[in-house]
């Protein structure tokens, strides 16, 4: 009698990496399908984008990056995009400068009670940003600090760091410490070790950690809307100004919209390779 044979599990692996690939292809175009909606809204004219059913093979035109970059005699976005790109560029700085030592501490050179010193970290994001709102702006009417981007700095640097903390502590986590023990070995100090050994080891994961504190700082809107007023108005504080409750103004948002979302696109393509690193390299223990 001979031996039942199996059939080969390749074809049923194969289907499966198939419908792998096809379900990641769809769940990509459902996100993209809204970003590539808005820019070809935004080169529409207020009538054709405010049609319902909207006019897909309407007449493109630049109207509305005329009226943003402020051609039709509007406000100049430059002033808020630079104020963006300080306070979201120097307060990812600060972040990384404060958090790294911290990751060294609670991954590779553990303090006492290290876990509980992640958890207050985690703590800290718990209290709804609005809460702290008034006190917030109290402190800085007094203080004679409203309408200044350095606040800014200071308050994206106090909501990134826990979450920079919490990302980078995992990432450390897979320095070799027998590394580290060498170079203490020849007689290296704190700061050498993190600059030129730890650093270079954990770049993929520092700079995934330093694209997403970029972004929450870029796309931040309720300390700027409050707390700020024509000199230091960032960028998204801007974008609302085109929204009003009379006439037409999807064309100019979509546009508007397009235009601040550049140097977010900008920074994650030009990271992209170090973004899919970092965030992979305390996922294998």
């Amino acid at each position: 009698m001979s031996p039942v044979r199996t059939p080969p599990a390749a074809p049923v692996v194969r289907t499966r990496g198939l419908g792998l690939g096809l379900a990641a292809w769809l769940a990509g175009l459902l996100f993209f399908l809204p970003v590539a909606w808005m820019a070809l809204t935004s080169f529409h004219s207020e009538e054709d984008a405010a049609t319902n059913p909207p006019s897909v093979a309407a007449s493109l035109t630049l109207d509305g990056y005329r009226e943003f970059f402020g051609s039709g005699g509007g406000a100049s976005p430059w002033p808020s995009l630079i104020n963006s790109l300080v306070a979201s560029t120097a307060s990812t700085l600060l972040v990384l400068v404060l958090a790294l030592p911290a990751a060294y501490a609670l991954s590779i050179r553990r303090v006492r009670k290290w876990t509980d010193v992640l958890f207050f970290f985690l703590s800290t994001k718990m209290l709804p940003v609005v809460a702290g709102l008034l006190p917030i702006y109290l402190f800085a009417k007094d203080t004679g600090l409203l309408d200044n981007i350095w606040l800014l700095v200071v308050l994206y640097t106090s909501m990134n760091l826990p979450i920079a903390v919490w990302m980078m502590q995992s990432f450390l986590a897979e320095v070799p410490v027998a590394v580290i023990e060498a170079a203490h070995v020849d007689g290296a100090r704190l700061p050498t070790v993190l600059t030129r050994i730890v650093a270079p080891i954990a770049l993929p994961g520092i700079a995934a950690t330093a694209l997403i504190c970029f972004i929450f700082s870029w796309n931040e809107l309720l300390f700027a809307r409050v707390l700020t007023g024509v000199v230091a108005q960032t960028a998204p504080v801007f974008l609302t100004g085109f929204i009003t409750s009379q006439g037409l103004f999807l064309a100019k948002v979509c546009a508007a919209s397009l235009v601040i979302s550049l140097p977010v696109l900008a920074a994650g393509f030009a990271a992209q390779d170090k973004l899919v690193q970092g965030l992979s390299l305390g996922a294998v223990k």
